[in-house]
């Protein structure tokens, strides 16, 4: 097995701690970071500088590490140890703020996106043959009931007691009805896939911008829209004084007014007082009405509809829990700890899609 290369220097020492338990769990399986990146495919260089502490890798990766390693030795890890790998590595995303980091969370969002859409694209696809298959099958049956029926015309008014009699035409009327049950059924599923394809898409696009927005930038003005007017409002929502100074004091770079405040009520009293709010940064555990309760008002209001929202969570990264923010209203969502490079990434981006929607309604 080829040798881990040094660690980084200059490293902070949270970054440090996570990439000694890393290389010490990656050393048991006894194989070159070349041989185990093919095996995941994963880009070998990437995966190195994760061993290297010179880039937090996303919790997937570690628990795929986690599972590789428990196949290895034919014994999972504690739950003690996964959870004190998972508090190194909450200690290092929070010690982190460079804009790579940024880039490698806003990859691991875009490349979750883009695993929705294809999945719902497939999907779609099925659908869209079974749905064709029964309504074929119906067509099918339809050509032999009227056939019959024109067979027996002679006898129309003794059609009810006859269809009744005939076992044939029942059973044909009967697998008719069937079919058309599962063609309401297949169409309403084919529609949900398609919207969620729709929306995956959407994701991935909004993510691709994002990602330019980090990409791009040499320093935080690089992430500021270039506009001379008056900026929108930024809402920011968290029951937490200490998330809402953190947040504050990270967006107060990008010359936009915010509006903080510390509960789901005072957000929806903020946007009855105004209505030129760009984005809504809400966080989802709140006491009282939590960020569901807060953005289904949110979205039932005409006025506000339309407003996009960002839910920060510490379950960002599970599925199940990012899933249930976008059908609560939710147009994207940032993890807990939040990286602020990624957070102002966000907000310039929906700021700049503000003002083009703006500027466009102006033009017309």
């Amino acid at each position: 097995m080829a040798e881990l290369r040094p660690l980084a220097p200059d490293l902070t020492p949270e970054s440090r701690a996570l990439a000694m338990a890393l290389r010490e769990l990656f050393e048991g399986l006894e194989v070159s970071v070349r041989r185990y990146a093919a095996r995941r495919v994963r880009d070998a260089g990437t995966f190195s500088r994760y061993l290297g502490g010179t880039r937090v890798p996303p919790w997937e990766v570690v628990m795929d590490l986690f599972t590789d390693i428990a196949e290895h030795r034919g014994m999972a890890a504690t739950p003690h140890a996964i959870e004190l790998v998972r508090r190194l590595h909450r200690a290092a995303v929070e010690s982190s703020t460079s804009p790579r980091h940024a880039v490698a969370v806003l990859e691991q969002q875009l490349a979750e996106a883009d695993r929705d859409s294809r999945r719902s694209t497939a999907r779609g696809d099925a659908l869209s043959d079974a749905l064709l298959d029964r309504k074929h099958r119906i067509a099918d049956l339809e050509v032999r009931l009227n056939q019959l029926e024109a067979e027996w015309s002679a006898e129309r008014e003794r059609a009810e007691r006859l269809a009744a009699a005939n076992p044939d035409v029942s059973e044909l009327l009967h697998e008719r009805d069937q079919l058309q049950d599962e063609v309401t059924r297949l169409s309403a599923q084919l529609h949900e896939a398609q919207k969620q394809r729709d929306e995956a898409e959407q994701r991935c696009t909004l993510l691709e911008r994002q990602l330019e927005a980090v990409e791009q930038v040499q320093t935080v003005a690089a992430v500021t829209p270039a506009v001379s007017r008056a900026m929108p409002k930024v809402l920011i929502v968290d029951d937490q004084p200490d998330n809402l100074m953190a947040m504050t004091a990270v967006l107060s770079t990008l010359d936009q007014e915010l509006v903080a405040v510390s509960s789901g009520r005072e957000a929806l009293k903020a946007l009855l007082d105004h209505d030129d709010f760009a984005v809504i940064i809400m966080d989802v555990q709140m006491p009282d009405m939590d960020g569901y309760e807060t953005a289904a008002h949110i979205k039932r209001r005409p006025r506000t509809h339309d407003v996009p929202i960002i839910f920060l969570t510490a379950m960002g990264t599970d599925p199940e829990h990012s899933a249930r923010g976008y059908a609560a209203g939710a147009v994207d969502y940032i993890g807990k700890p939040f990286d602020p490079w990624v957070l102002r990434a966000k907000v310039a981006v929906f700021t700049r899609i503000y003002l083009e929607q703006r500027r466009l309604a102006g033009d017309q």
